[in-house]
């Protein structure tokens, strides 16, 4: 049985690795906040897996040089043609010529 990660645990995982990050590239909490434009309680909240705006982590992760991480939010759509196939409707009747009454 497989048990779903809530949303707080997802910002908290987030948070964690965006310390890590941050500590990787020896950057204190200030730091982080003035190069990537933001305040430093967005940093905080980030890390603390409370939260922050959209944008603050675009800009954070920007800054942490981690833009790969956004693409793996987009993933580009493509159409299998073996989905659409397996997709289609299987006829119920046949198609009669119209005005033909039987």
């Amino acid at each position: 049985m497989k048990i779903e990660t809530t949303h707080r645990e997802w910002e908290a995982e987030l948070g964690q690795q965006l310390r890590v990050l941050r500590l990787r590239k020896n950057m204190d909490q200030l730091q982080l906040a003035e190069r990537a434009g933001i305040a430093l309680n967005a940093v905080k909240r980030l890390e603390s897996g409370k939260g922050a705006t959209l944008t603050s982590l675009i800009k954070a992760l920007r800054t942490l040089d981690r833009d790969e991480w956004l693409g793996t939010l987009t993933p580009q759509v493509s159409i299998s043609p073996m989905r659409m196939l397996k997709s289609k409707r299987v006829r119920q009747r046949v198609s009669r010529k119209r005005g033909i009454s039987v």
